[in-house]
């Protein structure tokens, strides 16, 4: 049975001083068992710190990206063993900042995503689609290109620590927000298309996230819908307020 979940992305932002505060905050006005399962993904610097605090609590931690070798001469990259060994274990691979800025391929998220199940590593694996597919209705085919090419060729029993997350990029960090029945209609055939490749049950149990502007005021309205399971959260995440009432969105 899926999940319902909440992911917060805090991107490039806060110091360790402001993540302790904003940690603080959230461990203070947390209820003890939230309707959903919560991660935060802070910076490399401050995932250990992240940790630590939050280990006593029912708040996961996610890196925000990871290296597919297990080690070796990638100056600036952190791996699997090493996320582990500070005890994270779940890792955010292919998000559009990632895709966009840093020219990830495909071929190298595959890489990354079978490294991460090869260590029994949760992966929350991003998707979806530019304004230009959208405009074009080429969405539903760029959306299934990234899922075949990035994550399908892990077996079915792999699907036990795979979260899917949708991101329609132009609705990320512009203020705009596809509207619930755009979310559904994706997150639908993403399930349909996950039960074409393996099988109905896995498809009923992967969690798909929906990830673009998702703010308070909208979060229960997209929530609602019979397969968004939840929301990989960006700028709201960045407040503990703000957060906390879309992880009560349910």
């Amino acid at each position: 049975m899926r999940k319902n979940i909440v992911a917060g992305n805090w991107k490039m932002n806060n110091d360790l001083a402001e993540t302790m505060e904003l940690l603080g905050h959230l461990k203070s006005q947390l209820v003890k068992e939230p309707d959903a399962e919560v991660y935060v993904a802070p910076s490399f610097t401050n995932l250990y710190n992240t940790f630590q605090c939050l280990k006593e609590t029912p708040v996961k931690v996610a890196a925000q990206n990871m290296h597919y070798a297990k080690n070796g001469a990638y100056t600036g990259e952190v791996s699997a063993s090493m996320l582990k060994s500070i005890g994270v274990e779940t890792v955010i691979l292919g998000h559009s900042e990632r895709r966009a800025l840093f020219n990830e391929t495909d071929e190298m998220l595959a890489k990354k995503v079978t490294t991460a199940i090869e260590n029994e590593m949760t992966v929350i694996f991003c998707f979806g689609e530019v304004l230009k597919d959208r405009k074009a209705e080429k969405h539903f085919e760029v959306v299934k290109e990234q899922l075949e090419n990035g994550i399908f060729h892990v077996s079915k029993a792999a699907w036990k620590n795979i979260i899917l997350a949708y991101e329609p990029v132009w609705a990320i960090g512009t203020g705009e927000t596809a509207s619930p029945e755009q979310a559904q209609e994706v997150h639908a055939y993403v399930r349909k298309i996950v039960g074409e490749k393996y099988d109905e049950q896995t498809a009923q149990d992967v969690s798909i996230l929906y990830g673009g502007s998702v703010k308070p005021d909208n979060a229960k309205e997209i929530f609602a819908k019979k397969d968004v399971d939840g929301g990989l959260i960006g700028g709201a995440a960045l407040k503990a307020i703000d957060f906390l009432a879309i992880v009560n969105s349910f």
